[in-house]
């Protein structure tokens, strides 16, 4: 068993088998962790409830049937664990390249926000490297068909000053494509959905736009009759706000042109304020302007995010309203057949996190690389990571 440096097992001497359940039960800082469904039995009052996962030999992903979108919820097939740790792996392997460059091109200090980005050391201690249990991860679905959701910035590309060149490598396209092969797989981004998929460039996965607003599934993946004799149109639930959301953008580019490194992203039901180039003593000039634009529209708000400051409509969608909208699409919703495995590394992610964290299945995995308060089981850090000694006990 892998074990992270972070995740401190200092008191994991004992392992019961129940001969009679064929469960098996340890120890981790006091709590009982129930290992065939990673639920604790005893909760220390410390420590949030924290999954271990279970190791199994089997998932089950769907095969190809669409030219379009290659899995669909009827077809499915058994792949060995060793395709599919090496899927996935490949997976988190760029995505930690990725993530070095990111950390290279990041300047130190202030990441433009603020409770998002926080420290909590505690926090991090029980929120395991996602590189350190990753045989856990890959397999802690026995019998259920596994779905990938990812983010994009900070995930599948690097965070960098212009957000027109947050390009995806080759390796990493060509690493999502493989892994779409095996399981649904979609992109949840706050970027509108065009601009992610001329990006991405992929048709063998779904696209969730400006945080899960817009959404585009096609009718053929689909379990529903019904649904299947419908004609394919997106799913935008704030499409009443779409005008509004123009005129502010056109609005803000006004106001932000004297601020020199500012620029705004229309991302259809979002605008996005990015300030990454902007001088520190001008930051809170940013977001004065914004403040002083969204005076005449107090049906939307701002949010913050890495460097960035998000105009959206006041409704109640997220990035988990969006994920819970694939699933039932899909026809995937049952919890207890389906596996779903969430990885971003934004605040607009959390959402995401929490959704899994409240179906008692699936997993959340955090790209950051400095411990935050976060509903996600797992962390992925940097490459230091993989040549731990611990992570190879």
């Amino acid at each position: 068993m892998k074990i992270s440096a972070n995740f401190r097992l200092k008191n994991c001497a004992r392992t019961y088998t129940n001969k009679k359940t064929l469960k098996k039960w340890f120890f981790i800082d006091k709590t009982l962790v129930d290992m065939s469904n990673g639920l604790p039995l005893m909760t220390n009052p410390m420590i949030k409830s924290q999954p271990v996962l279970a190791l199994s030999s089997n998932l089950m992903p769907c095969s190809v049937t669409s030219k379009k979108h290659p899995c669909s919820a009827l077809s499915v097939t058994y792949i060995s664990k060793h395709e599919l740790v090496e899927a996935v792996d490949g997976l988190v392997g760029v995505m930690m390249t990725s993530s070095n460059r990111e950390k290279a091109d990041m300047d130190s200090g202030y990441d433009g926000s603020s409770d998002e980005d926080s420290t909590d050391n505690s926090r991090a201690e029980i929120c395991p490297s996602a590189l350190c249990f990753f045989d856990q991860i890959v397999a802690s679905a026995p019998d259920k068909k596994v779905v990938l959701f990812l983010d994009y910035d900070g995930t599948l590309s690097p965070i960098v000053n212009d957000p027109e060149k947050a390009f995806i490598s080759p390796e990493m396209r060509a690493t999502v494509k493989s892994v779409a092969k095996h399981f649904p797989t979609a992109i949840v981004s706050g970027r509108s959905r065009d601009k992610v998929f001329d990006f991405v460039k992929l048709t063998e996965i779904y696209y969730a736009g400006s945080h899960g607003m817009d959404i585009l599934v096609s009718s053929a993946d689909s379990d529903s009759t019904i649904e299947k004799t419908k004609e394919t149109k997106p799913f935008q639930p704030a499409n009443e706000f779409l005008t509004m959301i123009t005129e502010v953008s056109k609005s803000l580019i006004e106001v932000t042109k004297a601020i020199k490194g500012a620029t705004v992203e229309n991302n259809k039901f979002c605008v996005s304020v990015h300030y990454r180039t902007v001088d520190k003593k001008s930051w809170k000039l940013v977001a004065q302007v914004v403040n002083n634009v969204l005076k005449d529209f107090p049906s939307l708000k701002v949010t913050t995010g890495r460097k960035v400051l998000e105009v959206r409509p006041m409704i109640n969608w997220d990035k988990g309203k969006a994920i819970e909208f694939l699933l039932r699409s899909l026809g995937l919703d049952d919890s207890e057949n389906v596996h779903p495995i969430y990885i971003g590394d934004d605040k607009t992610d959390e959402d995401a996190f929490k959704v899994l964290r409240e179906r008692k299945n699936g997993c959340g995995i955090l790209v950051s690389h400095v411990p935050k308060k976060t509903e996600a089981f797992f962390m992925l850090r940097d490459q230091s990571e993989v040549n731990d000694p611990s992570c190879h006990a």
